[in-house]
């Protein structure tokens, strides 16, 4: 199983591409993380991964969380509202596998990529990833959050 996480850097190089705002999801930066599922050819892991976010639904609205299941060249909103995505232009902006393999992304409300993922992952390791988060930890202490 292969998990990298990209968040922690002390010092970011912004012309580094790895910390560049995926534009293909540009409608979501600054109101909202995303977490991208890749759907596998027999759908399993992807299932299981859809089944596992879907049972915390208030814990993904209180995260500002929007999940996307991309299969082929569709994208389908599986928690949030979306409009116009391009599956080929987040695939190939998050330089995901091949259609059929599974992968999993997240990404900040900053627009980048804060987690790549081979396998499903639990709901409390991503919210445990975001809440480590220095935006989300400053959301956690106003009082309407």
């Amino acid at each position: 199983m292969s998990k990298t996480l990209l968040y922690g850097a002390t010092k970011i190089d912004e012309t580094n591409s790895a910390y560049a705002p995926i534009e293909s999801l540009a409608q979501f930066q600054w109101k909202n993380r995303v977490f991208v599922v890749f759907a596998d050819r027999d759908n399993s892991r992807a299932a299981r991964q859809e089944n596992q976010l879907l049972a915390s639904r208030s814990a993904l609205d209180e995260r500002d969380l929007v999940v996307l299941k991309v299969s082929g060249a569709g994208v389908r909103p599986l928690f949030g509202a979306t409009d116009g995505l391009d599956g080929e232009a987040i695939r190939r902006d998050l330089e995901a596998p091949e259609v059929g393999e599974f992968a999993a992304f997240l990404l900040g409300k900053d627009g980048t990529v804060k987690l790549k993922a081979s396998e499903p992952i639990t709901d409390g390791e991503l919210f445990a990833i975001i809440d480590s988060m220095p935006m989300r930890a400053a959301e956690s202490l106003k009082p309407d959050k």
